[in-house]
């Protein structure tokens, strides 16, 4: 069978498509006939190098994706042959308190398909069948595979941190990204008044059909006096953060008061300045989130199957062109996700 290898830190030339063995399904596990892997942010700092992060070689990247249960190991009876699923990006050893209580990315040994081990991209996977989800009728399986890593990081940061309520107004930064996507509509559901920003016309004109009530230009240097204006001066009382140092000062100087900026990563950089006096004086909260609790999964898909949410995928390319899908992810050509296909 086909799987990608990373063989060294690099460009995406690093990438190759290779021949492996097939995986049989141990205890407790499923093999999955992988459909469609969607790329992601993630996908990029894995093949450049993180620091402190050690990949061994080489390495199957895919974070997240789809495909049809195509085996089963010994114990199994969660899934069946011939059932559509979702392949999830978290996982976990042990069965801690934070497990128990719902909120497993949270618990200490907490690890993400393709970045702390082997990923998706491979025709066929096998891994512990508690981390396949169903995936409803009705939803396309290749479409499908762009949701569940960018959905999950939004409802952790909304939902699970910032604790968004109705009502309230919320900044969402990069609208046409995965995760900025996912944020709009999430937001929109819990009852908040969304202010988006893109930094082209084709990607604001998409973060208002997903339901921004403003779309702002974050190219234009007075993006942040616009929402003070649209705000009454009053400013956000959630800012949604993934882009770092080039939105980063903006980002507080519209947090209202007693208001939560929530940060997932920063693609543009990862060291960015607070002014201290601005966070007390105005009890402003700096909130860290990675990731989100899979029992969030079944409750996205269905509102996927409702077409309350959707997945936004700019184009589908062939598995043998990840290295091209790199390089429009790194040059910024893309408005939504990108998905391969095996």
């Amino acid at each position: 069978m086909r799987a990608v290898h990373l063989m060294e830190h690099g460009g995406p030339e690093a990438f190759r498509l290779v021949d492996v063995p097939v995986p049989e399904p141990g205890p407790g596990e499923a093999r999955v006939k992988v459909a469609a892997v969607s790329l992601n942010h993630l996908d990029v700092w894995v093949r450049r190098g993180m620091p402190g992060v050690e990949i061994p070689m080489p390495h199957v990247p895919g974070c997240d994706g789809t495909g049809v249960v195509d085996a089963l190991g010994p114990g199994v009876d969660s899934v069946s042959v011939g059932q559509r699923v979702v392949l999830e990006p978290g996982y976990t050893d042990a069965d801690g308190p934070e497990v128990e209580a719902g909120l497993d990315h949270l618990a200490p040994d907490y690890r993400i398909r393709g970045e702390h081990g082997a990923g998706f991209a491979a025709e066929l996977v096998c891994l512990p069948a508690r981390y396949l989800t169903a995936l409803p009728e009705g939803v396309d399986i290749v479409r499908a595979a762009a949701v569940p890593l960018v959905f999950l990081t939004a409802w952790g940061m909304l939902r699970t941190r910032a604790e968004l309520k109705a009502g309230e107004t919320v900044l969402i930064l990069g609208a046409a990204s995965g995760v900025g996507s996912a944020g709009i509509q999430i937001a929109k559901a819990a009852g908040a008044r969304v202010i988006a920003t893109a930094g082209s016309e084709e990607k604001r004109a998409l973060g208002a059909d997903l339901g921004a009530d403003e779309v702002l230009d974050h190219r234009d240097p007075h993006w942040p006096k616009r929402v003070k204006t649209l705000t009454e001066g009053h400013g956000c009382d959630v800012v949604f953060e993934h882009i770092g140092p080039a939105t980063w000062s903006g980002a507080m100087r519209v947090l209202a008061r007693r208001g939560r900026l929530v940060t997932c990563g920063g693609t543009t950089g990862p060291k960015v300045e607070v002014t201290l006096p601005h966070l007390f004086m105005k009890n402003q909260s700096v909130l860290g989130s990675t990731m989100g609790p899979r029992a969030a999964l079944p409750e996205i898909f269905q509102r996927v199957a409702e077409g309350s949410f959707r997945p936004v995928v700019d184009r589908v390319l062939p598995i043998d062109e990840i290295q091209e899908a790199h390089r429009l992810l790194e040059g910024r050509q893309v408005c939504g996700k990108l998905v391969l296909t095996l």
